[in-house]
């Protein structure tokens, strides 16, 4: 049986084929068309002709794509939706969607504050408002709104009243409406955790159009016996109905992929990942062979949330960025580029702009198109570029630091040819054959994980019988996610005393990985 990986990136999209014992077969970069379809089609055609593999022996599909994140930063294609927050009189005072910027809330057709909601203790605030919730329901089915965000203040420490007003949304409206519920998608923070699932409710027709989609470029091309699964932002995967349901988590999984990819060539297990483009590069930690997630809210497109998110440094950096020399001899490196452009626009390849691609090729340090082109490029000048270059990285290696102790790095991506192998900071610099394509290869070997996140008061539930409990929920929750369950095992595991808190409140989480089923 093989693998197929596919990642779709801003300037290229990837695939590779991998066989049982997670070799690579083959593997293929293409330019990312403007209509993604098309570009994963003319991916997969490429490596399944370069490889000759048979198209009945493909048993897995994985595709990582930035649909969702390009459909809230550029405003397209979201769904009409209701929100609901369930914490009337506590919570009116912080009005639904209060940051936004306002061609986003219109994504919202109806909105209401009803009564309920809980206590940091898990006392009720208020008794849940059946009879409002039930107004609100039959007036958003009239509207023929498909698709319900359903927030509750402290719903991490119980949600009984999102689950409550979940089947109460479903019996009304239908079993085929989209609920998306806090509990199940943001951590503590009810503005953030709430936001997170406002666009969560207005990212599925996205989630269904991109999951019917790439099923169906398989079959196109042949590709019948394959389990289709996405790739989620904490590296490992998900069905097509998880992602379904929550397609927010497929936001940012680019560089996760990228990530794994890079854990899996290297066999490093803590390491600072270079992923470097066309146009930016970005900066990740493995620990524990898995991304480090972000201990900050994230920001997307101008909305504050709270869900997990790998940590992350992009720079302006990539294979394309343009090259210049200011009026005092200094030189700078990007942020623009020519991206996908670079094979007709930079000096190597006959065209007429200085890109980062043309200073390695010009320094020796790569071999692409025709090095004669680029022998007119001043040394000097190409030595200036080189340390800008080299700045720009060594400072966001320091920049994901925990210490001052040197790291290991991995560099991968296909503009990784610019980096030069010495970066202060680094213990050692690896880089791989196939690290061009390592987030297609993240894609394709990633596993399938569940996290458990919930509060809870030692003083009510013994700290072992709490984690043990919590244990249990996060082997589950990947079980449900689409792991063979005696492969799943715990990955990470955290509880964090809260001190502004009464009691011996703790934030625990617990994430439980394995292999695909």
């Amino acid at each position: 049986m093989y693998k197929l990986g596919i990642d779709v990136g801003g300037t290229n999209t990837d695939a590779v084929l991998i066989d049982e014992k997670l070799n690579v077969v083959a593997s293929v970069k293409q330019h990312t068309t403007s209509n993604i379809y098309d570009g994963i089609l003319h991916a997969v055609r490429a490596v399944l002709e370069k490889s000759g593999v048979n198209r009945s022996e493909i048993g897995q599909a994985m595709l990582g794509t930035t649909q969702c994140t390009n459909a809230i930063v550029e405003r397209k294609n979201l769904a009409p939706i209701g929100v609901m927050r369930i914490g009337a009189p506590a919570s009116r005072g912080i009005p639904l969607m209060v940051d936004w910027a306002e061609d986003l809330k219109e994504i919202a057709v109806k909105t209401a504050i009803i009564g309920g909601g809980f206590e940091y203790d898990g006392r009720e605030l208020a008794p849940f408002d059946t009879a409002a919730a039930a107004t609100f329901f039959e007036e958003l089915k009239a509207q023929n709104v498909k698709s319900v965000a359903i927030s509750c203040v402290f719903s991490t420490v119980r949600n009984d009243h999102e689950l409550e007003a979940a089947k109460l949304c479903k019996e009304i409206m239908g079993e085929d409406v989209h609920v998306s519920v806090s509990s199940e998608i943001g951590s503590m923070g009810l503005i953030e955790r709430e936001n997170a699932t406002i666009l969560n409710a207005a990212l599925y027709k996205v989630a269904q159009t991109f999951t019917e989609g790439f099923a169906q470029s398989l079959v196109n091309e042949g590709v019948t016996n394959a389990q289709v699964y996405l790739s989620q932002n904490d590296g490992t995967l998900m069905t097509m109905e998880y992602a379904r349901r929550y397609p927010i988590l497929t936001i940012a999984c680019g560089p996760t992929n990228s990530i794994r990819g890079a854990c899996y060539l290297s066999q490093l297990k803590n390491a600072i990942v270079i992923d470097v483009g066309g146009t930016t590069t970005d900066l990740g930690v493995i620990q524990n062979g898995f991304p480090r997630e972000s201990g900050v809210a994230v920001t997307i497109g101008g909305v504050r949330t709270n869900f997990r998110m790998p940590d992350v440094v992009s720079i302006g950096l990539g294979g394309g960025s343009i090259v210049r020399q200011k009026e005092d001899g200094t030189v700078t490196v990007g942020p623009d580029s020519v991206g996908y452009q670079i094979t007709e626009k930079a000096l190597c390849f006959g065209g007429d702009i200085c890109t980062a691609t043309d200073i390695a090729v010009r320094l020796g340090m790569a071999d692409l198109g025709n090095p004669a082109l680029v022998s007119q490029i001043d040394e000097e000048f190409a030595q200036k570029a080189m340390d800008a270059i080299r700045t720009l990285c060594e400072d966001s290696i320091d920049a994901m630091k925990v210490s001052a102790d040197d790291v290991d790095v991995i560099l991968v991506g296909g503009g990784s040819i610019v980096l030069p192998s010495d970066l202060a900071g680094a213990k050692s610099v690896t880089q791989h054959e196939f690290g061009s394509v390592a987030n297609a290869i993240g894609s394709a070997i990633s596993k399938v994980s569940g996290t458990y996140e919930q509060l809870i008061d030692y003083d009510k539930v013994p700290r072992d019988e709490a984690l043990a409990k919590a244990r249990a929920e996060a082997v589950e929750l990947a079980v449900a996610a689409g792991a063979i369950r005696g492969t799943v095992e715990i990955i990470d595991a955290e509880d964090v005393p809260l001190q502004y808190y009464p009691g011996n409140t703790t934030r625990v989480k617990i994430k439980a990985a394995g292999d695909l089923a």
